[in-house]
């Protein structure tokens, strides 16, 4: 029995995994970025009075987003449970940030 892992990757399987990493980085900015931006709404929000969830925004949301992945190739299934991850999570922040006003 060979035992892989202690084997060197070859070049081939370097260059993918460098650009896997390179793109599980910019993913990571990207997220971060999303956040700066929905903490603010949700500070917005809190100051303005509406409430944390908007359903007709993340149904659009949800709707629009599983479109680009079939056009993408990407599961619309698996894009939209990745949105929603981040809808309960944005919607969590705003629920604090209404919390935080009181």
């Amino acid at each position: 029995m060979t035992d892989n892992a202690s084997k060197t990757p070859d070049a081939t399987l370097a260059a993918f995994r460098k650009s896997i990493d390179n793109i599980d980085a910019a993913l990571i900015h990207m997220l971060a970025e999303r956040f700066r931006i929905t903490q603010a709404v949700g500070e917005y929000k809190a100051k303005v009075e509406l409430p944390p969830a908007d359903p007709n925004r993340e149904a659009r949301q949800v709707e629009r987003l599983r479109a680009m992945a079939k056009e993408a190739d990407l599961d619309p299934e698996f894009s939209e449970k990745f949105l929603r991850f981040v809808i309960d999570e944005v919607i969590r922040h705003h629920e604090r940030a209404a919390a935080a006003k009181d």
